[in-house]
């Protein structure tokens, strides 16, 4: 049995998380955690850690850089898979990262990787890593414009674009940066 820690301030996914991976016959979640101090001071031993990179407070990779080199190994998770957080959480030691939109099978698939000591990455977040955020120059004015909360239409009008040409370039903005959705890019933006 592989025993896994789930850390993650949101009850319903830390709770959706445990119940996916307890259903699988060799995997066992030995417990759940709402902050890193709670992980922290747990006294609970566990061979893979499910850790939400966005906590408040301390977040997730300051939690990581804090467990002592013996620790279990980390999966970091998150919902938006940004190039620098993925290359510090690497290289602080993260077995690799997940994102929450993942399928249970993906996660469980994940966790498994991570036991035996292979990093274990979704897709998008892989494909933001290789991307490095390469956007071109109109690319980050279209990523700017989505972090004021433009519709595409607005960002046509600004940019003098035709609407159909800052779709192209959000769907591409997207891809590179590895996120869903016009909020989570709206999200890179704002902390660029």
């Amino acid at each position: 049995m592989i025993r896994v820690q789930v850390v993650d301030d949101h009850a319903l996914v830390r709770e959706g998380i445990a119940l996916i991976l307890a259903a699988q016959p060799d995997l066992d979640v030995v417990g759940r955690y709402a902050s890193g101090p709670e992980l922290l001071g747990s006294s609970v031993a566990a061979d893979v850690v499910l850790l939400d990179l966005y906590l408040p407070g301390m977040d997730g990779l300051e939690v990581l850089r804090r467990l002592p080199p013996t620790a279990p190994r980390v999966l970091m998770l998150t919902t938006v898979g940004r190039p620098r957080e993925i290359r510090e959480a690497l290289a602080a030691g993260a077995a690799g990262f997940v994102l929450k939109d993942s399928s249970g099978d993906e996660l469980a698939a994940a966790v498994r990787a991570a036991h035996h000591g292979v990093t274990a990455m979704s897709p998008a977040v892989a494909s933001a890593l290789s991307a490095g955020g390469a956007l071109t120059p109109r690319e980050r004015d279209v990523l700017e414009l989505l972090g004021e909360g433009l519709s595409n239409r607005d960002i046509a009008t600004r940019l003098r674009l035709a609407e159909r040409t800052v779709k192209a370039h959000v769907g591409n903005v997207l891809a590179k940066l590895g996120v869903t959705s016009r909020t989570q890019a709206a999200l890179v933006a704002r902390d660029r």
